[in-house]
């Protein structure tokens, strides 16, 4: 079940600034979407979380060196050097993750007076040399007086291969390094990529190396003084630092080159870039319909005690975001649409100079009474497609009646998790099995830290449970994701005719995995293509379970697709001269194909719990009989995997023992019941054991 590495981590903990960590987080979405997760990271999980494994690159934005040298020196330089250095990993340094992993970092040498001064050794030492700073006076910390549009030229002939590299470019810089003797350290795999084309405040040597390549053990590191991160779209206007507003529009002229020279740096350690960098799309309107008309306006009139009314408008203003439930008399204002068409002015307290809170944009729901939006309002989800498609499963299986019936919809969401379980006033009005779908999600959640990669093509939907809580002791809520689990293999391999053989399993708890069809023949090789997230909240009685799923359905990255292995099974039935081609997923069907089948589960556990049949149906999917697993957190034991127990949910396994003469691992009798840590990156390295 080895996956290809899919992180890229950007680490905000202990010395970094907000400003460097957001714009940081926003290029690298833009310009690795949507082939790599780019997740930020505290100090907490480089040190105690196995992240290593699925990182594709790691990443120190700006900030000051010095706070990542007081939580890392030691163990957490340790574990970075190991995953560089014998894992073949890669390291991305901007400005002070620059000085960082030098071997020796010197700043404000002589200016012990300015309370600047910095000299010292580094750990990590990617770069074998001194990064010397700041390479322009003037540099003061939390301000912009020493920001300078700063002229780089590049070094073409060191990206070989790579079409877009500008000769030479204006970028951001504030208080960054040169790295002195660069040109002397070839032998030590260092490579100049590009120099200042100004001159220096600061002894450099022959050449004025602005950004490096460092060669690693395995591994290779990028490190550069300027920020090269930093677009003129996300800097405010600072009306005390005289020339700023010129120096925003110079950095404007040569976005688009810093973008490539950025983006060849990227390419030169060995990621997959986008070929063009994507925008951050403007939240869409969220479209409320339902199978039967009348109850849209039932669920509004529901609402009524968190309406709150502005100049004749309707609004619910919840714990995490602002709905306007727009009147179709208002709907197409000129103030409406533009107020739609430029987010910002949305939000009118928010700093013209800042990436968006997307949290603070008002959210707009239209509500359908009358009729199902038509595809002309909804381009990528064809409504009637939906609703034909719920009926007939319902026609397949009578026991599944009412979830999905109120349905909504946004081409664009912040998170489909986080609009619900986030806005608990809302939330309390959701009837079980209320469900909002979207095409694309721009601040997706994950287990954990985790983000969930949500590109156009996956399956996107999150559904209301309300568990009543008096259940809760004999049908623990942990079982709901199981529960999900099998009815997403279920729903896929029931979508139709000839989809019963859609290589599709369960890997505990909430990953949904597929066989890979790019694997060669007779390789059984798994990847990830889905994920479950369940969070709950207690309201009037009940445990209020927003239960998000996600599916790469059409979508071909990052790993692979449910419409690939389409293509896989069509390829083989063609070489076997067998009829007929089985036609791709649709979205709109899935979502109800899913929606049924786990209504109808829910019920089953409802009456009778986890049952044995229930289980016997979830072992029929997962991955997981026989395995043998290490309990890392329990100094090593070894133990076979048998299931899940039934009364929490946990994993159970037989504890195993190594026979000192024959070398097999044979049982001790003892049984472990297994549950996490709560690491965020791989359930089964953080595993402790109960007895049972």
């Amino acid at each position: 079940m080895a996956s290809r590495k899919l992180n890229v981590l950007v680490y905000t903990g202990t010395g970094t600034t907000l400003s460097s960590v957001r714009h940081c987080i926003y290029t690298l979405r833009r310009l690795l979407g949507p082939n790599y997760a780019v997740i930020p990271i505290t100090e907490s999980v480089l040190l105690k979380e196995p992240w290593a494994p699925t990182c594709a690159l790691l990443v120190f934005p700006g900030g000051a060196d010095l706070g990542y040298c007081r939580v890392l020196n030691g163990e957490g330089n340790r574990i970075i050097s190991a995953y560089v250095r014998h894992a073949g990993g890669r390291y991305l340094g901007f400005c002070a993750g620059a000085y960082y992993a030098c071997q020796r970092c010197e700043f404000e040498v002589g200016n012990p007076d300015r309370g600047m001064e910095v000299v010292g050794s580094r750990e990590l030492g990617f770069y074998p040399g001194t990064c010397r700073g700041g390479a322009f006076k003037g540099f003061e910390y939390g301000c912009e007086k020493g920001a300078r549009a700063a002229r780089v030229v590049v070094e073409k002939g060191a990206f070989e291969g790579v079409s877009e590299v500008p000769a030479e470019f204006r970028t951001y810089y504030n208080g960054g390094g040169v790295f002195v003797d660069a040109e002397k350290l070839a032998d030590k795999g260092v490579e100049i990529l590009a120099e200042y084309g100004d001159e220096l405040g600061v002894e450099s040597g022959e050449r004025k190396a602005a950004a490096v390549y460092c060669k690693v053990g395995q591994g290779a590191a990028v490190l550069t003084g300027p920020h090269l991160e930093f677009s003129s779209n996300n800097l405010s206007r600072q009306e005390d630092v005289p020339g700023y507003d010129d120096l925003i529009e110079v950095l404007a002229a040569d976005e688009a080159s810093t973008t490539d020279f950025l983006k060849a740096c990227l390419t030169k350690l060995g990621l997959e870039v986008s070929q063009e960098a994507s925008l951050i799309p403007s939240l869409s309107r969220l479209h409320l319909s339902s199978i039967n008309h009348e109850e849209v306006g039932e669920l509004l009139h529901s609402f009524g005690d968190i309406i709150a009314k502005d100049q004749g408008e309707e609004f619910i203003r919840g714990e995490n975001d602002t709905f306007h439930l727009e009147k179709p008399e208002t709907r197409w204002s000129m103030a409406s649409l533009g107020d739609a068409l430029d987010p910002k002015s949305s939000d009118k307290a928010l700093p013209k100079d800042t990436i968006p809170d997307q949290n603070k944009i008002i959210k707009r729901i239209v509500s359908h009474e009358e009729a199902w939006p038509e595809t002309k309002e909804t381009p990528y989800f064809n409504h009637a497609v939906f609703y034909s498609s719920l009926q007939e499963f319902r026609e397949k299986d009578h026991k599944a009646e009412h979830w999905g019936d109120i349905f909504m919809y946004g081409e664009v969401v912040t998170s489909t998790n986080t609009l619900l379980e986030k806005n608990s006033s809302l939330l309390s009005k959701l009837p079980t099995g209320f469900t909002l779908a979207a095409t694309t999600q721009i601040a997706g959640r994950g287990r954990g830290s985790n983000v969930w990669i949500a590109p156009p093509g996956s399956l996107i939907m999150s559904t209301v449970i309300n568990h009543p809580a008096h259940l809760g002791a004999t049908r623990p809520i942990v079982f709901i994701q199981y529960l999900a689990a099998v009815a997403i293999v279920q729903a896929v391999q029931g979508y139709g005719r000839g989809y019963g053989d859609v290589p599709v399993r369960l890997k505990w708890p909430n990953d949904i995995y597929a066989l890979d069809p790019a694997a060669e023949d007779g390789e059984k090789k798994y990847v990830k293509i889905g994920g479950i997230l369940s969070n709950c909240t207690y309201s009037d009685g009940n445990y209020q379970v927003v239960l998000g799923i996600g599916i790469n359905t059409t979508n071909p990255r990052p790993t692979t697709s449910l419409d690939a292995l389409v293509d896989r099974m069509n390829a083989d039935r063609a070489k076997k001269g067998q009829a007929g081609q089985l036609p791709k997923f649709r979205v709109e069907r899935l979502i109800a194909s899913i929606l049924t089948r786990l209504e109808v589960l829910y019920g089953e556990f409802c009456r009778t719990g986890f049952s044995k049949g229930l289980e016997e149906q979830y072992y029929r999917s997962w991955l997981h009989t026989g395995q043998i697993v290490t309990l890392e957190a329990e100094g090593g034991v070894k133990a076979r995997v048998l299931g899940i127990t039934r009364d929490w949910g946990m994993l159970k396994a037989e504890e195993l023992r190594d026979d000192r003469f024959g070398g097999i691992l044979r049982t001790t009798g003892k049984v472990w019941a297994l549950q996490s840590d709560e690491n965020s990156f791989d359930f089964w390295k953080g595993l402790v054991r109960r007895k049972v």
